[in-house]
């Protein structure tokens, strides 16, 4: 019965669209990155954000530690970054990528529409996931693009002429 649940509940969010972002921290082993298509807002007072991660390793694990990382929320302009940092051990970071840094030293992405740097503010572990609570301390503005989704594992560029 549990094995059902699992796959009716992939399946559930599989076909529930989802804006796409790119989550980068700075780390002593360098920068790193995670695509991400759970960052929903949480509030305004303060602003705050949530999201979730579904390993403690790796580039998700590092990003769990930091003490600040910064969520890039992506348009269709950023489609190539954002395929890379889906699959581990592609290139990240790269020149014709367009990063920079910030002052604060995590690795930014000025193409993105808007970038989000944040502080943690709680992580709460579920099974092999984790829920990251975190506050906004800054908002970074960047390129208009349209807007894109991801819906059963392809991302969709939708047309903001539409309405």
């Amino acid at each position: 019965m549990a094995e059902i649940l699992v796959d009716e509940f992939k399946l559930a969010f599989r076909n529930h669209p989802a804006g796409v972002a790119i989550i980068t921290a700075n780390t002593p082993e360098g920068p790193v990155g995670i695509t991400a298509s759970s960052v929903a807002s949480v509030g305004i007072d303060p602003p705050a954000i949530a999201f979730s991660v579904t390993q403690s390793g790796g580039s998700a694990g590092k990003i769990l530690q930091a003490d600040s990382f910064v969520v890039h929320l992506a348009s269709a302009q950023n489609l190539d970054v954002l395929k890379a940092f889906a699959v581990s051990g592609s290139e990240r970071f790269t020149d014709a990528q367009g990063w920079g840094t910030l002052a604060t030293g995590e690795p930014h992405l000025p193409s993105a529409r808007v970038a989000l740097r944040c502080t943690p503010a709680s992580i709460t572990p579920i099974g092999p996931s984790s829920l990251v609570l975190a506050e906004v301390v800054e908002i970074i503005g960047g390129d208009e693009g349209a807007p894109l989704v991801y819906h059963d594992r392809v991302f969709h560029v939708l047309d903001p002429a539409r309405v």
